[in-house]
């Protein structure tokens, strides 16, 4: 049978006051290394944890924060993941983590985060309906979109700066001479795609380039290989000279059919820009070229942003967009002139 231990046990067995335990086990709080090791002795004797539920009835915070993602195949999201988790726990915060219904708003999930008491909520690459938005604004739950952006002006949100980034990538392939030149897009219903096509075609026609052709991947792998089979299994006055993707995930897997089903050179043949710089992107296999989503500077500023609006339900909303750079690789053709 369990047997509950409070911090009154243990006071009475290392003979100190019971506001003594509870520094002990507060984190930050002044205590000398003797009562430290005082209280320690007697706690692991009684088998004594502090009470974090107990703890929350009193102070009002869980010290629990939700986090809920569309899916973790992409792999942008399990680096980013890690990097938000360790973040919130160097602040004392600790993770609850959802898998979300792709394409789907995360409603249902933020409505157990808010069963939980979660302090706060990251939605990473899903979005909020309008009803759940006011939910959690009702029950004082501040929400942060991470690497996705909606139009509503009180959303508060971090992401790269995507038009920019797209246009950097149009840029740099029509810099290298590059004419008959595509997009392989993703889902259209994420401000991600939305924003790095538009940053994209704004790219081309300052340059004077059309786009040459255009074939849906929706961030999925299967569909991106059949995107890069309809725009490059044809003859080679009729496809593309160079492809910009919306993600690396479907970039490396476009990379795999253009190399090893159709047999073509890269960047000989055909160069391929990718977005986010994902571990695998600097992968000998692929040295995939490809735009930075400067993921350690996103992860912080949703953070700050996130506890800001904890400590205090008056700061200021922000949507942040963070400029990354162009990561030239061997997977596109370098500009006569050099990288600007």
């Amino acid at each position: 049978m369990k047997i509950s231990v409070t911090s009154s046990d243990v006071a009475r067995q290392a003979g100190v006051s019971q506001s003594a335990v509870s520094r002990v086990f507060t984190k930050g709080a002044s205590v000398s290394p003797e009562m430290r090791a005082k209280v320690m002795r007697a706690a692991h004797q009684l088998g004594y944890w502090p009470n974090a539920l107990a703890r929350s009835l009193i102070t009002q915070r869980s010290k629990l924060i939700g986090i809920a993602l569309a899916y973790l195949d992409n792999q942008y999201y399990p680096m980013a993941l890690e990097k938000l988790t360790r973040r919130l726990q160097d602040r004392g915060f600790h993770t609850m983590v959802f898998i979300a219904q792709n394409k789907q708003p995360a409603d249902e999930i933020v409505g157990t985060f808010l069963e939980y008491q979660v302090d706060g909520v990251i939605l990473a690459s899903v979005s909020l309906s309008s009803k759940w938005a006011v939910a959690c604004e009702r029950a004082g739950v501040p929400v942060v979109l991470f690497n996705r952006s909606q139009d509503e002006p009180d959303t508060m949100a971090v992401t790269s700066d995507n038009v920019a980034g797209g246009r950097l990538a149009a840029r740099f392939l029509a810099a290298g001479g590059h004419r008959r030149i595509a997009y392989l897009a993703g889902w259209d219903g994420a401000s991600t795609q939305r924003d790095r096509e538009a940053g994209f075609l704004a790219g081309l026609g300052a340059a004077g380039v059309r786009l040459f052709d255009r074939a849906p991947g929706e961030f999925n792998r299967e569909r991106a290989q059949e995107a890069a089979r309809h725009l490059f299994d044809r003859p080679a006055d009729q496809r593309p000279d160079a492809l910009f993707v919306c993600n690396d995930h479907m970039a490396i897997a476009a990379l795999e059919v253009i190399r090893h089903e159709l047999g073509l050179r890269v960047p000989e043949d055909v160069s391929v820009v990718g977005y986010d710089d994902v571990p695998e992107a600097a992968w000998p296999s692929y040295a995939l070229t490809t735009v930075r989503q400067p993921v350690n500077r996103m992860v912080e500023t949703t953070v700050r942003v996130l506890l800001a609006r904890i400590e205090d339900p008056t700061a200021a909303r922000e949507q942040i967009r963070i400029e990354g750079p162009l990561i030239v690789r061997r997977s596109a053709r370098i500009p006569e002139g050099g990288i600007w």
